[in-house]
């Protein structure tokens, strides 16, 4: 695989969270350069969070590792065990299956960089902690849903 060249990676932006959890979601900013590479059995994105804004809602994965790595500005890291400051060449990692809830806050002036690295198991589902709502897994082909803690479809 040649050098691959962000630019023409392909970015996104916002998040697919049902209101209102999508709110403090809206300004997040990411390129998917596991994509870009042809990689199938994890993906890489490069993402950007806007003063204010959070990385996802606090989440774990049933059956996907996750790890980030810092690259520019500060984020606070918020786990079950509390805030951590987070900067650049910081890392942390979260195991499958292990209920940790997590997620990154942009709590500073200016924007921040990091690197998501997670697998792509189907069999995957996304439990968060503070919040009814649930990621289920989705058969190939099906288009992902998020349902209220009880199965009822957002």
């Amino acid at each position: 695989m040649a050098k691959i060249d962000p630019s023409k990676a392909q970015s996104r932006s916002g998040t697919r969270y049902p209101p209102p959890f999508d709110r403090p979601c809206r300004q997040r900013s990411w390129t998917c350069l596991g994509d870009a590479a042809g990689l199938t059995q994890f993906g890489v994105n490069l993402v950007t969070l806007a003063p204010g804004a959070w990385s996802s809602q606090r989440h774990w994965h049933s059956a996907e590792d996750e790890f980030v790595y810092m690259l520019s500005g500060e984020l606070v890291l918020v786990t079950d065990a509390g805030r951590t400051h987070m900067q650049a060449g910081d890392s942390a990692g979260f195991p499958a299956g292990a209920p940790d809830g997590h997620h990154l806050l942009n709590e500073s002036a200016g924007p921040a960089q990091f690197l998501v690295v997670g697998g792509r198991n189907e069999a995957d589902c996304v439990r968060y902690s503070d919040i009814d709502m649930h990621l289920p897994a989705f058969a190939e082909g099906e288009a992902p849903y998020f349902t209220r803690k009880d199965g009822t479809r957002y």
